[in-house]
């Protein structure tokens, strides 16, 4: 017998008297003859948060990774190319009074920037990494209530809006309309939502009636028919239950669901059957609403732990847990494999990926320990490395970082390391 698949058939019973699928699946064990992936690129640490933040962006056609920095006494913006050097660094004051320079500024990031009311480095929201106007862009909200786009190409702004509220989460990029063009959505977490086009302009903006307790997301699904997916989705939290509201181009809202679980991470995906949003419950429950009217198409139970939603492929949904990854059968709930390795430690949102050469992307698991899996799309794994003495707690990043035109797994670590690896 293949050595790789333990063809256990593993049934999870978890709250079947409340609706929660019962999941029939394979668990999938660690080959010995999967290869050892090996570091080929890393940075020194850098202080100015977790690392839980950084995106890859495009910088002349190169790759190069952006992290949250404090340096000169305030917060940074910093992007570095393959090799470690620092294309340009772009400080929160240049971005206050309106600074369009980039640059790389000259000053070595020195963890000095900090909130004079507890120490801190002053914080901002986790970037994301896009296209706006053709541009590669990063984008992301301060506390005090700005979203922020900057050119990935040198770092200059392009552009801040004010969303009348605090700030600090991610933002999201989508084409809202379906014109064929990006636009760009930020909440706070009093419950304002703010979409702008690619020149900053406002689309809408609207108040709902709770706090925002999650990064909002885009889905811009193709049409279909009269049940037009399109919208941003956010999710607010009251006293008792947790809300998700599907607001449209002009910000009104199509639809309101209360879900099962409380999302501890969600995305957008699409099926064969029409997209959904994917929710990974406290509970350790995956659930998915119907992206055109918000119903539950179904709700599954994989651990009693928090679980995170990751990426997905065509069909698939991965999902990280304690100790464990999943794959998930998007139009019914099916667990099609579980992986699992690290003993209980903690999987970050998995990513999907092209790292091995092939023609195949598939499933690449990082814990907190930082370990990660290289697997196929049947759960087997091909590749598995990691970053010395490391803490992490974000999913992969993906980038070429030797020119062989396949991508390698950066891994950001709590102290700002970035770690390539390359079987």
């Amino acid at each position: 017998m293949d050595r790789r698949v333990l063809f256990a058939s593993l049934i999870l019973l978890a709250g079947g008297a409340t609706g929660v699928g019962v999941a029939l699946f394979a668990f999938v064990g660690i080959d010995d003859a999967a290869v050892d992936s090996e570091i080929v690129w890393e940075t020194e640490p850098v202080v100015g948060d977790d690392g839980s933040g950084a995106v890859v962006a495009t910088m002349d056609g190169d790759p190069v990774v952006v992290q949250s920095t404090a340096a000169d006494g305030e917060r940074v913006v910093r992007a570095t190319v393959v090799g470690g050097e620092v294309a340009w660094r772009t400080p929160l004051s240049a971005i206050a009074v309106g600074d369009a320079a980039g640059g790389d500024g000259g000053a070595d990031d020195d963890g000095a920037g900090t909130d004079a009311a507890d120490g801190d480095p002053v914080p901002i929201s986790d970037f994301t990494s896009a296209t706006l106007g053709g541009d590669s862009i990063v984008a992301f909200t301060t506390e005090t209530g700005s979203l922020v786009v900057l050119d990935a190409a040198d770092g200059s702004v392009r552009f801040s809006a004010d969303f009348g509220g605090p700030g600090g989460l991610r933002p999201a990029v989508g084409d809202l309309d379906g014109d064929g063009e990006h636009e760009v959505a930020a909440a706070s977490t009093d419950g304002s939502v703010l979409a702008v086009d690619a020149a900053g302009d406002r689309v809408f903006e609207t108040a709902l009636d709770a706090p925002i307790d999650r990064r909002p997301l885009i889905a811009d699904f193709d049409a279909n028919g009269d049940d037009d997916p399109r919208g941003v989705a956010v999710a607010t939290v009251g006293e008792d239950e947790a809300t998700v509201r599907l607001l449209d181009a002009s910000g009104d809202t199509r639809w309101t669901a209360t879900p099962a679980v409380t999302p501890l991470t969600w995305t957008a995906a699409d099926t064969q059957d029409g997209p959904v949003l994917a929710l990974g419950g406290t509970n350790g429950n995956l659930q998915t609403l119907e992206l055109t009217d918000g119903s539950g198409r179904y709700e599954v139970g994989l651990q009693d732990l928090p679980v995170a939603v990751g990426d997905a492929d065509p069909g698939r949904i991965y999902v990280g847990g304690a100790g464990s990854v999943w794959a998930v059968d998007l139009r019914d709930g099916e667990v099609v494999w579980k992986q699992q390795y690290g003993a209980e430690t903690r999987v970050n949102a998995p990513g999907v990926a092209n790292v091995t050469g092939t023609d195949n992307p598939g499933p690449i698991a990082l814990n907190r320990g930082g370990e990660a899996l290289v697997m196929n799309v049947q759960g087997e794994v091909i590749a598995r490395g990691g970053a010395d003495d490391a803490v992490v707690y974000a999913g992969p990043l993906f980038a070429d970082v030797t020119g062989d035109g396949t991508d390698e797994v950066l891994i950001v670590t709590a102290d700002g390391r970035v770690v390539a690896l390359s079987d």
